[in-house]
C-alpha cells in the first residue's frame, strides 16, 4: 500500500491510519514546527480569555499590532494580522495575478502556486540548483535579470523551504527597484538569533512595492490556532482589508501571539535548542548510506535519497511510528527526496535509529 498524495506536512490522522496507531502515537518530523511546544505564557493567556468567547473579536488586532510594533520598530498601521499567514499570502498573491507576470524561485512551497493560480497569474518558475550545495549562497541565483521587471512580481521566501537556504539582505534589496512588487515570505526568519537574521522587515518604510510575511505558528507552536502578519504600506494593508473576512484572526490567537512575543525566555530557549539540535542531525543523516542532507540554516533539512522517500515514509510509519515529509508536493523534486524537521537530541536520535533500520 503506498501513501496518498499530501500536499503539506503534519496531517497526522492520515498517518496514522497507514501506521495503525493512534495520531498521538506518531513523532512528527513532517512539520518544521518547534518541538519545545506552546510556551506556557501562551497557554496561560489563552485560558485568561476563554471568558471572551462569547464577544466578536477586536477586527484591528490592536494589542497584537502594538506588540508586533515594538518587536519591529513599524508604526501599527503598517502591520496587518491574518489567520496565518496563508491568508495573508492569498491577498499578496491577488496583487502579484495584477501584473503582467510573477517570478518564483523553485521548488517552492506548494500554496504559492496555489493562491497565485487561484487568481490566474502567470508564473514563471525560476529554479535553484541543489546539487553541490555545500556553503550557504550569499547572493540569488543568477536567472534573475538586471532590467526588464517593471510589471512584474517577485515572490519568493526566505530562509527558502524546503531547502533551508538563507539569502543575504544585500543580494535581495537590489530587485526591489526592478520589480513592480515583491513579496517575501519570512516564515522561519525567527528561528535564526538576531544577529543571523537577513529580514527586510526595516526597508519596508522606504519601498512601497515590499510586502513582508510572518508566521507565529511554527516559532510559538500555535498552527492549531492559527497565525500570522503582514508588513507592508498602509494602503496596500487597507486593500487587503476591504476583501477579507472581518475577524480573521480569533481572540486566543491574538491572545496567544501577544503573550508569545513578549516571553523572552521561550525565545532564549528556543535558540539555544536549535544550536544544540541542528548539527548533530546534519551529521547523523550524511552519515547514513545513501542519505545526502542539504546544508540549512533553519529548522528542518531536506534530504536526496537513494531510494524512493514515498518507500522509506511509509516503512518509517510502520516500523517506528515516524512521520517525514516526502516532497511531491514540490514539483520540481521527484520522490528521491525528502525532509525532516529539527526536533529534541532524543528524538533525532530516534529518527536516524529508524531511518538506519530501514
Amino acid at each position: 500500500m503506498q501513501p496518498l498524495f499530501q500536499a503539506h506536512g503534519g496531517n497526522l490522522a492520515w498517518a496514522a491510519s497507514l501506521a495503525g496507531c493512534s495520531p498521538h502515537e506518531i513523532l512528527d518530523f513532517s512539520a518544521s514546527i518547534s518541538p519545545l511546544g506552546t510556551p506556557s505564557s501562551a497557554i496561560a493567556a489563552i485560558q485568561a480569555h476563554l471568558g471572551d468567547l462569547a464577544h466578536y473579536p477586536d477586527p484591528d488586532c490592536r494589542e497584537l499590532c502594538q506588540v508586533l510594533s515594538e518587536v519591529h520598530s513599524v508604526s501599527p498601521e503598517w502591520i496587518l494580522p491574518g489567520n496565518g499567514s496563508a491568508e495573508l499570502l492569498t491577498w499578496a498573491s491577488r496583487e502579484l495575478a495584477e501584473l503582467n507576470s510573477t517570478y518564483l524561485i523553485t521548488p517552492a512551497f506548494g500554496d504559492y502556486l496555489r493562491s497565485l493560480e487561484a487568481f490566474g497569474a502567470k508564473v514563471i518558475r525560476c529554479p535553484m540548483r541543489l546539487e553541490g550545495q555545500t556553503v550557504l549562497p550569499k547572493s540569488l541565483p543568477d536567472f534573475l535579470e538586471a532590467t526588464g521587471f517593471k510589471a512584474t512580481g517577485l515572490l519568493l521566501n526566505n530562509p527558502h523551504n524546503p531547502t533551508g537556504r538563507l539569502f543575504a539582505a544585500e543580494a535581495i534589496l537590489p530587485l526591489l527597484d526592478r520589480f513592480a512588487l515583491v513579496v517575501i515570505d519570512e516564515a522561519f526568519m525567527d528561528f535564526l538569533l538576531p544577529e543571523q537574521q537577513q529580514s527586510l522587515i526595516d526597508r519596508v518604510v522606504d519601498y512601497p512595492n515590499l510586502v513582508i510575511l510572518r508566521s507565529l505558528t511554527k516559532f510559538y507552536g500555535l498552527a492549531g490556532l492559527r497565525l500570522g502578519y503582514a508588513i507592508a504600506h498602509p494602503d496596500r494593508l487597507r486593500r487587503w482589508r476591504q476583501w477579507r473576512d472581518p475577524w480573521s484572526v480569533n481572540v486566543l490567537a491574538a491572545a496567544a501571539g501577544v503573550a508569545g512575543l513578549r516571553d523572552v525566555e521561550f525565545q532564549r530557549r528556543t535558540w539555544a535548542w536549535l544550536a544544540e539540535a541542528h548539527t548533530p542531525l546534519f551529521e547523523g543523516l550524511a552519515a547514513l548510506p545513501g542519505l545526502s542532507p542539504i546544508p540549512s540554516a533553519v529548522n528542518y533539512f531536506l534530504v536526496q535519497s537513494e531510494r524512493s522517500a514515498v518507500e522509506l515514509q511509509l516503512k518509517l510509519l510502520q516500523a517506528s511510528r515516524i512521520l517525514i515529509r516526502d516532497c511531491r508536493s514540490f514539483p520540481e523534486l521527484s520522490d528521491r527526496f525528502f525532509r525532516v524537521a529539527v526536533r529534541t537530541v532524543e528524538e533525532n536520535r530516534r529518527l536516524l535509529r529508524g531511518l538506519a533500520e530501514v
